[in-house]
């Protein structure tokens, strides 16, 4: 990329930025530990300038910004992910599949205590993937389940070639929503190089290529599947979106949505019934699709596991929360103990409530208007969720490109905060730091009330 003539007539100050990245991507990926707390937060805030700068400098010539965000990627290659532990249960869930086993029916340290060694490298990945995750079922959808097994075809014996195959498959879907993230934004009359706030933010390259989160690839469903909705197949967008629900479940908080664009869009040839027919339809492949997919794993058991898996997200861990920390405190101060159970069962409650209320109380019927109400929706659940990995935001920041919101962006950047809870869950003392958390909530609720209250932000992200 550096021998492109384009980028040889230019002075000498983006060589720098892109060199200076590299530098700093190839010490992030090969020379850092999650607990070097100081050398974290410095790495991670010279690569989010650089990044700015880069976007700023080259938002006219978006075939160098496509070079440099999948360069940035390649340097992690042979990286293995030193932020986060889950990819260890991916290789082991790929294995067991490879293996003919349901990876939904037997926690690892179900097996590993009996002696039982189903899969090579057992006892090294179960060390890896630590007591937490070998303790509880499986809760990766079949799709992501997929993801594992090829990984596993290709390298049944090797973490590494696991790792290297995984990887592959997450910058190949970031390539999938560069193409159709940008033919969208050409469509909704929204600057393409919108997309690079996504594709080159050192936290997408970081979290995903860099520690095996597949958020990436249920992006990448998501945002063809919203492509292929504009455009009119409809159809085709449903058995997409349902692959998208089946890599991560988060894409069903979207479905109630889509109501308004099913059925106040301005076409007047087509009647109101045969406008929600559609809508029923879409629903209907959405469902049946995602079904059929999970159907090869079905059995009573699988049923019973995975739900209770899945709600262990809101009974049970507690990670990065706000007004959860909030809530939880008020329980401290009147009952004397932590009410994770009772908030947790409330807090999906109020979450479908508001998505139900922006469904059918808040205009959704423009293209632009439907994304927005997917971002707030989204960005509420966040708000109110006893668990927020920082991978999580990705699907705001996408999300983001296509409305006026930048405070997707803002938490892409402070969110690294969270990895400071290392510093004393590593300890004896087990807890987050509040302040640190507070800091972290304080910055990104200040600007989406900017946003949403005060500023009268332009319609489009960058315009």
């Amino acid at each position: 990329m550096f021998l492109n003539p384009t980028i040889l007539k230019l002075n000498k100050t983006p060589l720098v930025l892109v060199i200076l990245s590299v530098l700093f991507y190839w010490a992030f990926a090969y020379n850092l530990l999650r607990t070097e707390y100081l050398k974290l937060i410095l790495l991670y805030t010279a690569l989010f300038v650089l990044f700015y700068k880069l976007v700023q400098r080259f938002k006219s010539n978006t075939k160098t910004l496509t070079y440099l965000a999948f360069g940035f990627r390649a340097l992690f290659i042979l990286a293995i992910p030193n932020l986060s532990q889950d990819f260890y249960r991916f290789v082991w869930d790929g294995r067991m599949i490879l293996e003919g086993i349901n990876p939904y029916l037997f926690t690892v340290e179900s097996l590993i205590s009996k002696n039982e060694f189903p899969i090579a490298q057992a006892l090294e990945l179960r060390a890896g993937m630590g007591d937490l995750n070998a303790s509880h079922f499986s809760n990766y959808p079949p799709i992501n389940q997929l993801c594992f097994a090829i990984a596993a075809l290709f390298a049944s014996k090797s973490i590494l070639g696991s790792v290297v195959v995984m990887r592959l498959l997450i910058i190949a879907a970031d390539f999938g929503t560069l193409h159709f993230g940008s033919k969208l934004l050409a469509k909704l009359k929204i600057p393409t190089h919108n997309i690079f706030w996504y594709i080159l933010n050192p936290f997408i390259i970081i979290e995903l290529t860099g520690n095996l989160h597949f958020e990436g690839v249920m992006i990448f469903f998501l945002v063809w599947s919203l492509y292929l909705l504009f455009v009119g197949k409809w159809k085709p967008a449903a058995i997409v979106l349902a692959l998208s629900i089946s890599v991560k479940l988060i894409p069903l908080i979207f479905l109630p949505l889509f109501y308004q664009w099913f059925t106040k869009n301005n076409n007047k040839d087509i009647s109101f019934a045969k406008k929600l027919k559609k809508l029923i339809g879409f629903y209907a492949i959405v469902g049946i699709t995602t079904l059929l997919l999970f159907m090869p794993f079905y059995s009573s058991e699988f049923i019973n596991n995975y739900s209770k898996t899945v709600a262990l997200w809101f009974q049970n861990f507690e990670f990065n929360g706000s007004l959860y920390y909030i809530a939880r405190e008020i329980g401290y101060q009147f009952r004397g103990y932590n009410e994770i159970a009772i908030i947790g069962s409330v807090t999906p409650i109020v979450v479908i409530l508001f998505v139900l209320i922006t469904t059918f109380f808040r205009k959704n019927n423009t293209f632009t208007e439907l994304i927005t109400a997917m971002l707030l929706a989204l960005s509420f659940y966040y708000f109110t969720a006893t668990t927020v990995h920082p991978w999580y935001v990705s699907t705001l920041i996408i999300l983001s490109v296509f409305t006026k919101y930048k405070f997707p962006l803002v938490w892409s950047f402070v969110i690294i905060l969270s990895y400071l809870a290392y510093v004393n869950l590593n300890s004896a003392d087990k807890s987050e730091n509040m302040v640190v958390i507070a800091l972290e909530y304080i910055i990104v609720y200040g600007v989406f009330i900017w946003e949403a209250f005060i500023k009268k932000a332009p319609s489009k992200l960058g315009a």
